[in-house]
């Protein structure tokens, strides 16, 4: 092969890769849900919401998105408590491939289009589920099926998002998958709480990672 028509390979390979990334690299910019490829790794201690929110932005970020606002899909209990529906904005939400999983909160709450292969990260990858190994679906929430904040008599916060041991949390099935067919094991946001405490060995051990539900709230 003569130098010139390597040269020529070689441009058209870049040419080529280049136009695949493009589309992608515009999707990820438009994107306005994502469930998050990594959890801060101190188990459910985020920071509160302050620190869950950074954390999506961070990432989101990372992903060419970073010029919206981004929040955590999380409620937090006691004086003060604040409803996870009502620090998302008001949708539509779409993810990293372009595909809408709600077009607004009631639809969200309702009937969504969260599956496993929508509620994908922010790099457009799918989040392990029940029968991948690890299994990663478990994601925090710390809320009812309606979105809405618990009582205060018992802890689903992990003590708001501040607790990375004491405890517990409310977490939501990803994959929309658990070990039986039922409402909570088929629920994307409130489906068990964390087994032993909030650390994140707890969080590993019924299938999660410290990941959480990411919107653009504007």
């Amino acid at each position: 092969m003569n130098a010139r028509l390597s040269l020529s390979l070689t441009l058209t390979a870049i040419l080529l890769t280049c136009g695949a990334a493009a589309p992608a690299a515009a999707q990820q910019a438009n994107m306005t849900f994502f469930v998050t490829s990594a959890g801060p790794g101190k188990g459910a201690d985020l920071g509160g919401l302050a620190g869950a929110d950074a954390h999506c932005q961070k990432l989101a970020t990372s992903a060419g998105a970073g010029a919206k606002t981004w929040r955590a899909y999380l409620s937090t209990q006691g004086a003060g408590a604040v409803n996870a529906r009502d620090r998302i904005g008001k949708g539509p939400w779409v993810n990293a491939k372009g595909v809408t999983v709600a077009k607004d909160v009631a639809e969200l709450h309702g009937t969504n289009n969260l599956t496993k292969q929508t509620a994908l990260s922010e790099k457009g990858d799918v989040i392990n589920g029940r029968g991948d190994t690890p299994n990663r679906h478990d994601i925090l929430t710390g809320s009812q099926a309606d979105g809405t904040a618990f009582s205060p008599d018992k802890d689903m916060t992990c003590k708001n998002w501040t607790s990375g041991t004491e405890g517990s949390a409310m977490l939501g099935h990803s994959d929309r998958t658990g070990l039986d067919t039922t409402p909570p094991s088929l629920s994307w946001n409130a489906s068990h709480v964390t087994r032993g405490g909030c650390t994140q060995d707890n969080l590993k051990s019924t299938g999660g990672d410290g990941l959480l539900y990411c919107f653009a709230s504007n």
